[in-house]
């Protein structure tokens, strides 16, 4: 299978992000971004402080950001927009209002039975843009049980694509995270890829490698992988989309569609 045109219009502009052009250069690049995308710096050092733009896309806190004090307290686990949210209806979820897709074909053969788990249950979808802080955290405490790489197409994931793609999510390249609460009920993370840069990072699985040569899903077990709210587990090297899916009765989400979000804020109860 050929490499995607997508998946080569990433790599090249990965390429360029990675590049660390002379200081006087690379502040000009890192500037003119953040004023370009409307980037919110307050939280971070200076743009010309990082080497390359893909060192300012995936950058870091300079001060950690304060958790609730409720520990049954759900959190958004990024900076982002909730472009849909809902129940879990015969399988189905949608990629925005009007476009359902299936969730089990989402998940694919690794982890044939798990979309029936969490019949009834409940989804979100948060988009991160390429002006957000792209590092994502554990929106609760989770056991990891498992995760998938599937590689796949890199479409951009906004929203006149959102609105016209029937499959989006599904012909993306995604990570599929199977993990279970502290109550034993099943909570599945799903990263999934975009154009551009194209890269996930995955703090648990040094061996993820996205948009790469790999052409077929590799899975991973774990023994013993607990990740507490809040924690660090990677991010995206430019903006894309976090699907979460949540067994019925696990979680009670207070949350609106066209929501806009930060990491650790309250989105809701753990049940």
């Amino acid at each position: 299978m050929k490499k995607h045109y997508t998946s080569i219009l990433s790599s090249g502009f990965g390429k360029f992000a990675s590049y660390a052009f002379p200081s006087i250069v690379q502040r000009i690049v890192n500037v003119s971004y953040v004023k370009l995308m409307g980037l919110d710096m307050s939280e971070f050092k200076k743009p010309s402080a990082y080497p390359t733009l893909n060192k300012l896309f995936t950058r870091a806190f300079e001060t950690p950001r304060a958790l609730p004090e409720d520990s049954d307290a759900l959190i958004s686990g990024v900076d982002a927009l909730i472009t849909d949210a809902g129940k879990i209806v015969e399988g189905k979820a949608y990629q925005i209002k009007g476009m359902s897709y299936d969730i089990d074909t989402l998940f694919g053969t690794q982890h044939t039975g798990l979309a029936a788990k969490i019949e009834g249950g409940e989804f979100i979808n948060f988009y991160l843009s390429p002006k957000d802080y792209h590092r994502y955290h554990m929106p609760m405490t989770l056991k990891i049980l498992s995760l998938t790489h599937i590689p796949g197409k890199l479409y951009p994931v906004n929203f006149p694509l959102l609105r016209n793609k029937h499959n989006l999510f599904i012909e993306n390249e995604r990570v599929i995270i199977e993990c279970e609460d502290e109550k034993g009920s099943v909570q599945v993370l799903v990263l999934v890829g975009a154009l551009n840069v194209g890269k996930m990072a995955v703090t648990f699985e040094e061996n993820i490698r996205t948009n790469s040569e790999i052409r077929e899903p590799v899975h991973y077990t774990y023994e013993n992988l607990i990740l507490e709210r809040g924690a660090l587990f990677g991010w995206f090297e430019m903006g894309s989309t976090i699907l979460t899916f949540s067994e019925k009765g696990s979680i009670f989400p207070e949350v609106s569609i066209n929501q806009k979000v930060s990491f650790a804020d309250v989105l809701g109860k753990i049940l």
